[in-house]
């Protein structure tokens, strides 16, 4: 059974963040979560999920701002959340050669995090697809968008907690299966993925 990975992240921000694109002094796109759902790349149900919490190194203590937008705690990081590169080598098996999807450029907030972190010896990402030109192709105009917003985007209805990045990567999964449903190519296929 074919099967793709579409994922999620959450990273360090504060108020103002998204509009200085993270350019002011001491503010970096360290993650603090990767969620994923390993999906049957034809029904686009889900298989198995993935989710890790990530402790940064720069900023190890996240924002308030951060807090109230994803929910996740400076409790839970310090509890539960791993080294970034344990986090990233992980998500990299979980994937086991499958496509990574996700909706804008996730894949260059984990590589600029093993560039931020000196780490030059990391499994490389398996084929990244960036599903917003897929959207857009299908309707769907993705500025302004965030994950969590495709499903509704698409017609469906969310459920889960926005900005939770694997709540996030469901979104994204129920959108493309509902534009699938209407008579969207499948992006997932690998006959129909660029790489």
């Amino acid at each position: 059974m074919p099967s793709a990975i579409i994922f999620d992240l959450e990273f360090t921000a504060w108020a103002g963040s998204l509009e200085s694109r993270w350019l002011r002094p001491g503010e970096f796109k360290e993650v603090v979560q990767i969620g994923a759902i390993r999906v049957d790349a034809n029904s686009f149900d889900e298989i198995v999920p993935f989710d890790a919490l990530v402790r940064p190194r720069i900023n190890p203590a996240i924002s308030d701002y951060l807090v109230a937008l994803t929910g996740i705690t400076n409790a839970a990081i310090g509890s539960r959340g791993t080294d970034f590169l344990s986090a990233y080598e992980r998500f990299v098996a979980f994937a086991d050669g499958a496509p990574i999807v996700a909706f804008g450029r996730d894949d260059l907030v984990l590589t600029h995090n093993l560039r931020l972190y000196g780490i030059a010896d990391a499994t490389p990402l398996p084929r990244y697809v960036n599903i917003a030109p897929w959207l857009a192709d299908n309707g769907i105009d993705p500025r302004g968008l965030h994950a969590c917003d495709i499903a509704q985007a698409a017609g469906a209805t969310f459920e889960g907690r926005r900005h939770d990045a694997l709540d996030d990567a469901r979104s994204v999964a129920l959108g493309v299966k509902t534009l699938v449903a209407r008579g969207a190519r499948n992006p997932l296929r690998q006959d129909t993925v660029a790489p």
